[in-house]
């Protein structure tokens, strides 16, 4: 009788959250090349990491000035950055790559790692011209000139350089002054690049949850991959720890997760482990792994439709959104003005009424487009004003669409960067035994959020009065 080994839990070797600018080639499978050839054999999701960062634009330049790399502890960020860095040196002709931790002796063991993989190769070891290992001094010289310097972070760590690449290792403890040492290194570059690698954010990781918001929403230049388990998962889900820990069953076994429970409070664990940054497990509302799987450029939804417009308190910016059904059923909501002021909102929501027949136009009366209600109803647009308990209700209904209990979700969206962005930075606020978008306390325009949410319950609540169906088209 053969008796099978316990299956092994292996961790996911895709990011969970992954934008990646577009690319004419790569220069990722070079560098695990040469890494392999210093004894550096990488694992598939770290190759997968240089590949996506390394992409090149048809003239050669980066696809990515800035990479995000967000990974759990232990999982083997250090090796993507060491191939990295010799990549740097010995294949893409870089003058000057700076490797910057939050500690000197984390500096100090990535220099000790990166030169035991040049001494013990041959025929990277003839190019060294020296190795300067005086602490605080560390840093590879070649004899074409290109360096690799270690050094550990301060407000003045940095200055005077000017680099090609820079490494920001324990991206979780940047500050302001110290990102204003180091950036402006790069800027008489014709083709730099800066990295940021760390686990999720702490709570005083302002810095980092920046760059975490930016790459989540798709930020032009930045290529953005997070490990990470959704911020609704429970803490003893293997799946999730599979899914935030790429190296879980490689170097990292399930049994000493299993202690890492027992041992750790709830929120560093999820934070640790689990890549659930602590502003996520304190507020973030639906997961964007999730939401960002609903993108599709080319949904289009049918005849009626509802509209709904909302602005930022300041009323510095507004929104108009719509709400429908597609061919297949399912919620489509898309975000069809964003724009500064709100002195054109109610000439569009009429131009947009006029032209489209909605079966609904929403304006919350409580929220700041309230003050609108009058003037819009005075040019001869119905409104449908929600109660608070409706408002709940509304968003509730989002949720469900996008995050059901059971099911598949029903909604779509195409995938717009204002819409990306409200999500990303949103909160709730308690309303009764349910819940509503928060406007205090966030940073972000919530507007084009709160304004498909109305939408779609607009269209929840009327288009079954309407028994119409023709097919939508693009807005203009």
């Amino acid at each position: 009788m053969t008796i099978s080994p316990p299956s092994v839990l292996l961790g996911a070797q895709a990011p969970r959250v992954s934008t990646v600018p577009p690319r004419f080639s790569s220069a990722g499978q070079e560098a695990v090349e040469l890494a392999a050839s210093a004894g550096l054999h990488l694992d598939p999701w770290q190759a997968r990491a240089l590949d996506l960062a390394l992409g090149e634009r048809a003239d050669g330049t980066w696809a990515a000035f800035e990479v995000g790399l967000i990974v759990g502890r232990q999982n083997g960020k250090g090796s993507v950055l060491e191939a990295r860095e010799l990549a740097g040196l010995f294949l893409f002709g870089e003058r000057l790559l700076l490797h910057s931790a939050h500690e000197f002796k984390t500096s100090g063991e990535a220099f000790l790692r990166v030169k035991a993989l040049i001494d013990n190769t041959d025929d990277l070891r003839r190019r060294v011209a020296r190795m300067r290992t005086s602490h605080g001094e560390e840093g590879i010289e070649l004899i074409g000139g290109q360096r690799l310097r270690f050094v550990a972070r301060s407000t003045g760590s940095g200055r005077g350089f000017s680099g090609d690449t820079v490494i920001l290792d324990e991206a979780y403890a940047l500050t302001a002054p110290m990102m204003a040492a180091l950036l402006p290194t790069l800027s008489a570059k014709p083709n730099p690049q800066v990295w940021y690698a760390s686990s999720a954010p702490l709570r005083t990781s302002e810095v980092l949850k920046k760059i975490v918001a930016r790459g989540r929403e798709g930020s032009p230049r930045m290529a953005y991959l997070e490990w990470s388990a959704p911020q609704s998962a429970a803490l003893d889900d293997r799946e999730a720890w599979a899914q935030a820990n790429p190296a879980l069953g490689i170097r990292i076994s399930s049994e000493f997760v299993e202690a890492e429970r027992v041992a750790l409070e709830e929120e560093e664990f999820a934070r640790e482990r689990l890549g659930i940054g602590a502003d996520d497990q304190s507020g973030m509302v639906i997961d964007l792994g999730a939401w960002a799987a609903l993108a599709d450029p080319a949904s289009q939804m049918a005849d009626p439709v509802a509209f709904c417009m909302d602005m930022t308190p300041e009323r510095s910016v507004g929104s108009i959104a719509a709400a429908g059904r597609r061919a297949d059923g399912r919620l489509h909501v898309e975000v069809v003005e964003h724009r500064p002021g709100t002195a054109w909102m109610v000439a569009r929501l009429q131009e947009l009424r006029e032209r489209w027949k909605p079966c609904a136009v929403v304006i919350d009366p409580a929220g700041p487009a309230g003050s609108l209600i009058a003037e819009v109803e005075a040019s001869g647009v119905e409104v449908v004003k929600p109660s608070a308990r409706e408002h709940a209700q509304a968003c509730g209904q989002l949720y469900d669409a996008v995050m059901p209990s059971q099911g598949e979700p029903t909604l779509r969206h195409l995938g717009q960067l204002p819409l990306n962005t409200a999500l990303a930075g949103a909160r709730k606020r308690d309303l009764g035994d349910a819940w509503a978008w928060a406007r205090k306390g966030v940073s972000v325009d919530i507007s084009p959020l709160v304004a498909v949410t109305l939408a779609a319950w607009g269209h929840a609540t009327r288009a079954h009065l309407e028994g119409r169906s023709t097919p939508w088209v693009a807005f203009g």
